[in-house]
């Protein structure tokens, strides 16, 4: 009876799990034809982190986003029978992405470049654009081109036309070429005083100047350039519908109508789109070197660039460092001898530094900060990661203390040691015996969070690599170069550690 019951329940169990199989497989292939066939949404990518009047987080409603390409990108989908939906895409990660076919379509104020037409397929043109220099209203008369900027710092957004203009000018003329991770802060950093000039887009820096006061644009322009869409490089049939889309609307005044909403139509635009309809050129980018280069002599080229950018890297991990070690040293001693209102301010300090973000911390002394005291970059992220690093290793030297025995410090009492000579001569060296391999491991991490400086305009390593990763088209040879810096860095300091722990407990083990 019992072997009859099992058997049953086998067949029963059986059947179940048959049919649960059909009813997927059921639900499952149709759904794959139908996707197969026509997808039902239109993946747009885009940056709408200051990404105005392109791409940028609609203020009345912060889960939507709007601009100018967002209407772009909306024609093209409902053109094509599909529902746009947004990806967000950091802007120097926009080419890499459509290579590996993130979205359909990406539109943020890309710039048309003769390496990116190589790289992806990329859409004829619908927007003309100049780049300008931006200055201080002050000094309008004084800065007009490159040549009167000799020596002084031009800002711009990197991995743009914007930025190899610059790093042409920084040969040239002499100026200092300032590369910032977005098109906001270069602006206010201008009227703050920390750059004397801004290279970019018509478009951002008429919007910038109707944010920041105080500021001139020169519009006759130092290169002229053009906005188009990138598409995975084997996606040539969704680029010439794309292409056939966008012609229609430049002929029945749809695009035109999206233009003159966002305040951006002007005079350049009917000569462009005359030129696209009529399938004519219109007219190469103008950047300093259009002859095409290859991997080996690129990175010939980035190489002394990586090598100055690891300096940085590495000489400010090691000041940061330093206050971290003082700073923290301070805040463990303050805690364990303090009295309650000072070890009550020392932990609140701990926990905000801890429990916040560094890169949050970062912006509140580089930005917030600059109505008040105007830090250099290179200094605001000394300050940024020795104070975030201090309240780290304050943990680490506050346990080693607490670690040391009571015992010897009764024993010191005893000896007629006051607290002072107690910490100098018994506890404080133990502690720091006990501490070097866990500060060891803070300093690695330290090298690599140096990375988060570069959105205060520091050239380290991480962000140089970036740069060239854009400009080359590819992550693969500058990543490699990047993690060989970073641990040629890194692992020297281990084997120094691991050294200083033996020394150190040499004369325990005997």
């Amino acid at each position: 009876m019992k072997v009859t019951t099992a058997m049953n329940a086998t067949r029963s169990a059986s059947l179940l799990a048959g049919l649960t199989m059909v009813a997927l497989a059921a639900i499952a292939v149709p759904h794959v034809s139908l996707r197969a066939s026509q997808p039902s949404f239109f993946l747009w990518g885009g940056d709408a982190e200051g990404g105005a009047p392109f791409v940028e987080a609609d203020p009345h409603q912060p889960d939507r986003v709007v601009g100018l390409d967002v209407e772009i990108a909306e024609l093209v989908a409902h053109a094509l029978g599909r529902s746009p939906r947004f990806v967000q895409i950091t802007f120097t990660s926009l080419d890499q992405s459509a290579a590996r076919g993130d979205f359909d379509l990406g539109l943020s104020g890309i710039e048309d470049t003769p390496a990116r037409r190589a790289a992806v397929a990329a859409t004829v043109p619908y927007y003309e654009f100049r780049e300008v220099l931006t200055v201080r209203d002050a000094d309008r008369d004084r800065f007009r081109s490159f040549a009167d900027l000799n020596g002084h710092r031009v800002a711009t957004l990197g991995g743009t036309i914007a930025y190899e203009l610059l790093l042409a000018a920084e040969r040239d003329h002499g100026i200092v070429a300032v590369s910032y991770d977005d098109d906001v802060h270069p602006y206010g950093d201008l009227a703050n005083g920390r750059v004397d000039a801004v290279l970019l887009d018509n478009v951002l820096a008429d919007r910038s100047m109707r944010k920041v006061r105080g500021l001139y644009t020169n519009h006759e322009g130092v290169a002229v350039g053009h906005y188009i869409g990138v598409l995975r490089p084997t996606e040539t049939v969704l680029r010439d519908q794309v292409n056939q889309i966008l012609r229609e609307a430049m002929r029945d005044g749809r695009l035109e109508a999206i233009l003159r909403r966002w305040n951006v139509w002007n005079d350049d635009q009917p000569p462009l789109f005359a030129r696209v309809l009529a399938d004519a050129p219109v007219g190469a980018t103008a950047i300093p070197e259009t002859t095409p280069i290859s991997t080996l002599d690129m990175t010939r080229r980035y190489l002394p660039s990586l090598a100055t950018a690891s300096l940085v890297t590495l000489v400010l991990s090691c000041l940061s460092m330093a206050l971290a070690v003082v700073s923290g040293a301070g805040i463990a001693i303050g805690r364990v001898y303090g009295g309650a209102v000072t070890r009550l301010l020392l932990t609140a300090y701990v926990e905000v530094m801890r429990g916040t973000p560094i890169l949050l911390q970062l912006f509140v002394i580089y930005y917030g900060l600059a109505a008040v005291v105007r830090l250099p970059a290179f200094v605001a992220a000394l300050i940024g990661l020795g104070l975030n690093y201090a309240a780290y290793e304050s943990e680490i030297y506050r346990g080693a203390l607490e670690a040391v025995s009571r015992g010897q410090l009764e024993a010191a009492r005893v000896l007629g040691l006051s607290d002072r000579q107690t910490l100098r001569l018994v506890r404080a060296p133990q502690a720091f015996r006990l501490a070097l391999a866990p500060m060891t491991n803070d300093f690695v991490a330290m090298l690599k969070d140096s990375s988060l400086v570069s959105v205060l305009t520091v050239m380290e390593l991480t962000k140089q690599t970036q740069i060239f990763a854009t400009n080359l088209g590819s992550w693969v040879i500058p990543g490699v170069l990047c993690a060989a810096l970073y641990l040629m860095m890194s692992l020297p300091l281990a084997h120094l550690a691991r050294r200083l722990e033996a020394a150190w407990q040499a004369p325990t083990a005997s």
